[in-house]
């Protein structure tokens, strides 16, 4: 299993694969139309580079762009052609303004608690 080290905290692969996860049960803001990006792997990846000390929608989307093959696989991103396509800058946004916030603290704490 690998470990990948980020600004503020080491996630292991696992942790990587599980955090999506978590987020599976929030309801997607979003019309079903057009959707290229399941919601749970929007907000992993948010919540990923959020942890590693990212700050606004422009620094979450660089990170994502700077994650490896492996590590968006982990992530779950969308497979198109053998590459892992990741979440735009404006996907993001649109994303993080309209869930459900409450629900989304709710499953950043049950990931959290899962790593005690």
């Amino acid at each position: 299993m690998g470990v990948h080290v980020w600004a503020r905290i080491m996630l292991t692969a696992q942790q990587m694969r599980t955090l999506p996860d978590f987020f599976n049960d929030i309801p997607d803001p979003r019309r079903a139309e057009g959707r290229r990006h399941r919601l749970c792997v929007v907000l992993g990846i948010a919540a990923g580079a959020t942890l590693c000390g990212m700050r606004g929608y422009k620094a979450i989307a660089e990170w994502a762009k700077d994650l490896g093959p492996k590590a968006r696989e982990r992530f779950g991103c969308r497979r198109i052609e053998k590459r892992y396509i990741v979440p735009s800058e404006s996907i993001i946004r649109d994303v993080l303004v309209r869930v459900d916030p409450v629900k989304l603290d709710l499953a950043l704490q049950q990931w959290k608690c899962g790593l005690r």
